[in-house]
């Protein structure tokens, strides 16, 4: 079967096919407000008059394209291209300040290669027992999963602990705008028909990150008709050593686990595992002072993480015909169309596709790789348009990104706000990320814990007595603790350095 997938990706149409849907997916996550999902749903009737191999060979770069180039737009415009690249701009975007944009892109493009090299092998030799330990969750086990995942904003708090809980809280409660996920009683709608869904993840992304800066650029623009330095580029290779690459072995590793578990894991996504490996890299590292002013360790963590999302989420996918997230969805839908139905017996009756996939996401791999080197010193360039020219652009980008989320009129107003928001977070030195961690885990958090009670009948008993979900709730305590020890260490530190 190996061999007669390997005969059907080697014809040249099919070959051209994957190179046209990884550049095409790099296009749509560099955009603020297009994703992989769009360019997947957009393409997704092109491939229905196809050959199989070769609608199933396009959406495979399509979707790979499109989660790697979201980190384009998170270092040179700090802005996350896609959900999943939202903990690359922490890191990305000083280092392009410093002058290191080719770097950051060149580590970014190597990470995102590695990661997703790494998940590809797993979903090949072992996707079936993955597969498995999926079925032993239940809701119990996923809210265990979010509430060890929300200690992340202790990590990334900043300065203040209160501030980043703070922060958070009133991510959670943005999150619980719309209907609610059991009983369907619309909370926090304020009248507005617009908010039965509740607010949109890339619409608080753009508005946060994007909007914000602008408008904080905006009131220094004297500055921006002064500026006119080139964007400096001094590049050899991926700017990155192999002995900077090997000194990263444990942060590339331990990262690209944290994206396959996170994408075995249905509706968990890509962007809880770029935050929850930048901020375990964070707190395993010897310097984490350093991280969010521009290190490598920090690109790293979040590019292989959230790539490596992307063979994970499909282990589910095709083993037990379950999509981690929405793009995996609607690859399914593309499989079920050419007749392909996953489960545990589609190694039998459609094997030589399902090899011609791995074998696809190999090629388009080393697609993405050679696509985005190509193009470093284009991306580069683009620092070189004077921001008070610059900025109005991407200001235009992230309106049509916010209207091209749902359609909405209403959503383009709502990135105002939340840019708004973002300046008076700075203000009041709260910190945007804690924010952001509680708005995409607040759902899946709420929604479980009901679920999991309903089970139960009531009792709270359920999150004890099962051991998987016992383990993540006590990881998530000792998390909390530990990081409040460091903090309260760092701050003793500081208060004698500055009593010396």
């Amino acid at each position: 079967m190996f061999l007669q997938a390997a005969a059907m990706i080697a014809n040249p149409f099919t070959l051209f096919l994957i190179f046209i849907g990884v550049l095409v997916g790099i296009i749509f996550g560099s955009i603020p407000g297009l994703s992989a999902t769009m360019a997947l749903v957009l393409f997704l009737p092109m491939s229905f008059g196809m050959d199989p191999m070769n609608g199933i060979a396009l959406l495979v770069g399509l979707y790979l394209g499109g989660i790697s180039g979201g980190l384009i737009s998170a270092v040179l415009l700090k802005i996350p291209g896609t959900p999943s690249s939202i903990a690359t701009v922490f890191d990305g975007g000083p280092m392009a300040d410093n002058g290191q944009a080719g770097k950051a892109l060149g580590v970014g493009i190597v990470s995102s290669f590695i990661g997703g090299l790494i998940s590809i092998f797993a979903l090949m030799f072992i996707s079936p027992y993955l597969a498995k330990v999926t079925l032993m969750f239940t809701s119990a086990e996923y809210f265990a999963v979010a509430v060890f995942s929300l200690t992340i904003i202790a990590s990334l708090s900043g300065k203040s602990l209160l501030n980043g809980m703070l922060a958070g809280m009133f991510g959670i409660t943005l999150s619980l705008a719309g209907i609610a996920p059991v009983d369907g009683i619309a909370r926090f709608t304020f009248g507005q028909s617009q908010l039965y869904g509740g607010f949109e993840t890339v619409v608080i992304l753009i508005g946060v990150f994007a909007v914000t800066d602008i408008i904080q650029a905006g009131f220094n623009r004297n500055n921006l008709v002064s500026e006119s330095e080139k964007a400096p580029y001094n590049l050899k290779g991926f700017g990155i050593s192999v002995k900077e690459l090997i000194s990263q072995w444990v942060n590339i590793v331990r990262s690209s686990l944290i994206g396959l578990g996170i994408g075995i894991l249905p509706g968990i996504g890509g962007s809880t595992a770029s935050l929850f490996a930048y901020a375990s890299a964070k707190n395993s590292s010897k310097y984490p002072e350093k991280f969010g002013t521009g290190i490598i360790d920090g690109m790293i963590a979040s590019e292989t993480s959230n790539n490596a999302v992307i063979g994970g989420s499909l282990i589910p996918l095709i083993t037990m015909g379950i999509p981690g997230n929405v793009a995996t969805a609607i690859f399914l839908g593309g499989l079920t169309i050419h007749g392909i139905s996953p489960g545990p017996l589609v190694f039998m009756k459609s094997g030589e596709y399902i090899y011609g996939i791995f074998i696809a996401l190999l090629i388009a791999n080393v697609f993405m790789l050679i696509s985005e080197r190509a193009g470093l010193r284009i991306f580069v360039k683009l620092l070189d348009i004077p921001k008070y020219i610059l900025l109005p652009i991407v200001m235009v980008c992230c309106v049509i990104g916010a209207y091209y989320a749902n359609f909405r009129i209403f959503d383009v107003w709502t990135v105002f706000v939340f840019g708004f928001l973002g300046i008076s977070l700075k203000q009041f030195n709260i910190p945007s990320t804690p924010l952001i961690i509680g708005f995409i885990l607040g759902t899946m958090t709420e929604e479980n814990l009901r679920q999991a009670l309903m089970q139960s009948g009531g009792s709270w008993s359920i999150f004890f007595t099962r051991p998987i979900s016992l383990i993540f709730l006590s990881a998530a305590i000792i998390s909390v603790i530990l990081t409040y020890r460091k903090k309260i260490t760092a701050n003793k530190n500081v208060s004698q350095n500055v009593s010396q």
